[in-house]
């Protein structure tokens, strides 16, 4: 290691270490998420988010009917895709199911001990749970960690061709562009967590604070995908995939498409689909709550809405 190399390790550890005085963040339990008092919506009216519980005893139409699962990213919660619901509301023939990640929604606590298997657990249990109830056209879409946690369910063959029949990927993260992450082990236990920068409508639908054993978590669950995608591996007969990769991302670094793109196949060796976005934007399909959101901002989340409900819908 050159003397310039060993000067940034001691530079980003102090700037690390001195960003955590404490191990014990101080929480605003009124207005942050991490508390005590804040809860994602859907731990209280799951049946306003998931179809599996809205709808007790589908139909014969809406068994046939396209759902969508949808997932947000890490320390997010169903808020991300709000705006997509909304979107869907609109249209006839389309069900949304908003998965709120395990360990997320919840006080700081509760996040700090989940782990990424305990993240990934209510995708599959929707999925299933649509399944059982005889759903035969089921989608989904996920943002950021969301991406890596679904491929993850595929390359372990528990999402397969029994219902599933496209898969929505918005600026997966399988390189960060913040490449401290990768240090996270070495300082991770000094610094005890890590302080985000939220906007006050963000504040109670995001986690302030990141702990730093969840930070272990999400490295952890992208080196997997990494190694995955090294190795390659195919879609399920029946599924398509299409990526969207924003350009100029601050967290997903944008490399992370091609290598979803050169590891991951079509069932019939065929490429999967891949859009570069052009956005400097984390997850270009959630906007509310951002500061200074533009008309090219909306312009790219009403594109991207319209592509996933005309795939799915043909």
């Amino acid at each position: 290691m050159d003397t310039k190399h060993k000067l940034y390790r001691l530079l980003v550890l102090f700037l690390l270490v001195s960003s955590a005085c404490s191990k014990s963040p101080d929480i605003n339990n009124e207005t942050m998420l991490d508390g005590d008092q804040i809860f994602d919506p859907s731990l209280y009216h799951p049946e306003k988010y998931l179809v599996s519980a809205a709808i007790i005893n589908p139909t014969e139409v809406q068994k046939n009917t396209p759902v969508i699962i949808v997932s947000h990213g890490y320390t997010a919660t169903t808020f991300e895709w709000d705006e997509f619901r909304t979107y869907c509301d609109t249209k006839a023939n389309i069900l949304v199911s908003q998965v709120l990640l395990g360990g997320h929604g919840r006080t700081y606590e509760d996040f700090k001990k989940s782990t990424w298997e305990d993240w990934q657990e209510p995708i599959i249990t929707e999925y299933n749970a649509l399944r059982d109830k005889g759903y035969t056209n089921i989608n989904f879409a996920g943002t950021s960690t969301s991406c890596p946690l679904v491929m993850d369910l595929i390359k372990k063959g528990q999402i397969g061709d029994n219902g599933m029949k496209h898969i929505f990927l918005v600026d997966p993260i399988v390189v960060p562009s913040d490449k401290l992450l990768t240090l996270i082990g070495l300082v991770g236990p000094m610094m005890g967590y890590l302080e985000s920068t939220n906007t006050p409508a963000e504040e109670g639908h995001w986690y302030h604070f990141r702990p730093q054993e969840t930070l272990k978590q999400l490295l952890n669950l992208i080196v997997k995908s990494r190694k995955d995608l090294q190795d390659g591996y195919s879609l399920p007969v029946g599924i398509r995939m299409k990526v969207y990769k924003s350009i100029k991302d601050p967290t997903a670094d944008p490399v992370s498409a091609v290598l979803i793109y050169k590891g991951l196949k079509n069932n019939d060796g065929s490429n999967i689909a891949v859009e570069m976005i052009d956005s400097e934007l984390h997850v270009s399909t959630r906007l509310n709550g951002r500061d200074n959101i533009t008309q090219h901002d909306r312009d790219i989340q009403t594109h991207v809405f319209d592509d996933m409900y005309f795939i799915i819908q043909h």
